[in-house]
């Protein structure tokens, strides 16, 4: 490509970066190369990669496992009717189940593609904490942490080329987004909109808490890999109790009853 042609590309994707960070729903969501179509785009083909690579993500069937999907849909639903999620009706907000129990993981792509391993959700023990947890990813679709990490990470070169169709650059940008870390300041931020997803609602808003708590229970011996960088799980259980002060959530519910039969129908 001509340096002149270059030039031009660079400034069409910097002009329509800056149209989305003017925004109205991404005031306060820092600057990002991306725009929220390309994080729709990007987010399309990332899943697409991962539906075609069943040895590293095995995923559960939908048909096969229909209880399951209907009780993690109505979780997901319980949370974007509040209200508080900003991209609600532009993203995809899709769920898929990841058939590996050892990794205590889920994830969302941007474009809000959602990722849950068999491994968290028989770790954790209540609807509540899984919907903290949910909440905890969707704010990271939300806020476009993702985009806006791997801006810093790689540019908009890499965007281009994957866009482009590059199978290459696509696996790299995969592999980025999967064993993405977020920074603290990310997290933080994703842990207390969790507390606001889940604050209209009936259940506990600090459920997300549940699961650092668990870890701490277990002396932090099965601390998954992705919370290394983190903010102590000590402090983001305090963070997610003081943010439920602070808002004033009501809700106390946590359907554990419910919770456990649903896990108990997810393959041994």
């Amino acid at each position: 490509m001509k340096s002149s042609n270059l030039i031009i590309v660079l400034l069409s994707t910097f002009i329509l970066a800056a149209c989305g960070t003017v925004n109205e729903k991404n005031k306060g969501k820092g600057f990002n190369l991306f725009t929220v179509q390309q994080d729709k785009e990007l987010g399309a083909q990332v899943a697409a990669e991962i539906a075609a690579d069943q040895e590293q993500f095995p995923t559960l069937d939908s048909t096969q496992y229909p209880e399951v999907y209907k009780y993690l849909y109505d979780v997901r639903d319980k949370l974007l009717a509040t209200g508080e999620i900003d991209y609600k009706e532009e993203f995809n907000w899709k769920l898929t189940v990841i058939h590996d129990d050892s990794t205590l993981n889920a994830f969302c792509t941007p474009g809000g593609y959602i990722y849950i391993y068999t491994g968290i959700l028989k770790f954790l023990d209540s609807e509540d904490q899984f919907a903290g947890v949910l909440g905890h990813e969707m704010a990271h679709a939300d806020q476009r942490h993702s985009t806006r990490q791997m801006t810093k990470m790689f540019g908009v070169q890499i965007l281009l080329d994957v866009l482009a169709g590059n199978r290459a650059a696509l696996k790299q940008v995969t592999g980025a987004l999967v064993g993405l870390k977020f920074s603290r300041k990310h997290e933080e931020e994703a842990d207390m909109k969790s507390v606001e997803y889940l604050c209209p609602t009936d259940y506990n808003a600090d459920g997300g808490a549940g699961f650092f708590i668990k870890i701490e229970e277990m002396g932090g011996g099965r601390v998954p890999e992705f919370l290394s960088t983190h903010p102590d799980p000590g402090d983001r259980i305090e963070n997610f109790q003081n943010n439920k002060i602070v808002m004033g959530c009501q809700g106390n519910n946590n359907y554990k009853t419910e919770f456990e039969k649903m896990v108990s129908k997810l393959p041994g």
